[in-house]
């Protein structure tokens, strides 16, 4: 039986994880059960999003004197981001990291937070996610009979930029011809087209070889990705447009949360909240770390003064995708 179907198997009897990682006999409601949730994330070990979870697990383990407890499976080791969503959904999985990007085709709602340049820059955007619109597109994502997850809290993941192997981009115009990658997200692809460039859309753990390998041209993403992906020692022409300021989201499954009491899903959500705000103090640091890196690589940096063509580029993405947002975007926008 593969690895996979066990889990499925596994979660389809709603079996409860011991200390040891194996299927104990006793529901996950069962009080003298100790259950220890699986977590996923697609980056490396001592990223902002999984030192921020590990850190979740650890006060979640000491409020319920190890009764509650979360093991980290950093480095894609259980799939990439579209994969460990199906695994969460079916509660294969109990918590994953996953991009606001990757959400939006699951989660129409929040499709809205990946319009281009809906941001005025990262505090903007991280105003958003503190206030009441943040928490009212998390309850959307919880709501939401596809999504089949509990979603808990956002975690920064910096501003997007361009990046690639052929030459530096240093106006719109330079786009033309190439390859990006992309989340695979109609809105992306649909925005890197605008641009000049052909979108492709494909996994993040697909990236790094298919940079190497010239499958693509470039990508986009944030500085941290972007380095400590190793990505950047394939792409060296870095320009910051930052096109995109998307959000990620750590979401629980729904299978394994509706098993638990409410007094812990009020525990969870409460250390959540905490991991929220954490994180982005790791991402700050971590993003700075990415970009002396970087540049002490032989990254080329180019900031774009102006980015008034970039903007009107996509202007025909804001008229496909922007009529059914509009009273969002207007909130948002709005958010002083």
């Amino acid at each position: 039986m593969k690895r996979r179907d066990f889990m499925k198997l596994g979660a389809g009897l709603g079996v409860g994880l011991g200390a040891g990682g194996l299927a104990g006999t006793l529901p996950v409601r069962a009080a003298q059960t100790k259950t220890v949730f699986k977590a996923s994330d697609v980056q490396p070990p001592g990223y902002p999003t999984v030192a921020a979870t590990e850190n979740l697990g650890k006060k979640l383990s000491e409020a319920t004197q190890g009764r509650l407890s979360i093991q980290m499976y950093p480095s894609m080791q259980l799939g990439g981001e579209k994969e460990t969503i199906e695994q969460t959904q079916i509660g294969a999985i109990q918590l994953s990291r996953v991009s606001v990007g990757t959400m939006g085709p699951i989660v129409d709602d929040i499709n809205v937070i990946n319009m281009p340049f809906l941001f005025k820059n990262t505090a903007h955007a991280e105003r958003m996610m503190d206030g009441p619109i943040g928490q009212e597109l998390l309850d959307r994502i919880t709501a939401s009979p596809n999504a089949n997850l509990v979603a808990l809290c956002w975690m920064d993941a910096g501003a997007r930029s361009l990046y690639n192997t052929k030459h530096p981009i240093k106006s719109i115009g330079d786009i033309k011809g190439l390859k990006f990658r992309v989340i695979g997200n109609p809105i992306f692809v649909d925005m890197m087209n605008a641009l000049g460039g052909n979108g492709v859309a494909m996994g993040y753990d697909q990236v790094f070889s298919a940079l190497q390998t010239g499958v693509i041209d470039g990508a986009e993403n944030n500085l941290p990705s972007y380095v400590f992906s190793n990505q950047y020692t394939a792409a060296k022409y870095v320009t910051l447009t930052e096109h995109l300021v998307i959000p990620e989201v750590l979401v629980f499954s729904k299978r394994t949360w509706n098993t638990l009491s409410a007094d812990d899903q009020n525990l969870i959500r409460k250390i959540a909240r905490e991991a929220q705000l954490e994180e982005r103090g790791f991402w700050n640091q971590y993003e700075q770390k990415a970009l002396e890196k970087a540049k002490a690589a032989g990254s080329q940096f180019v900031e774009i003064a102006d980015k008034t063509p970039f903007q009107n580029a996509v202007k025909p993405v804001w008229d496909k995708y922007g009529p059914k947002y509009q009273d969002m975007i207007k909130r948002i926008q709005a958010i002083a």
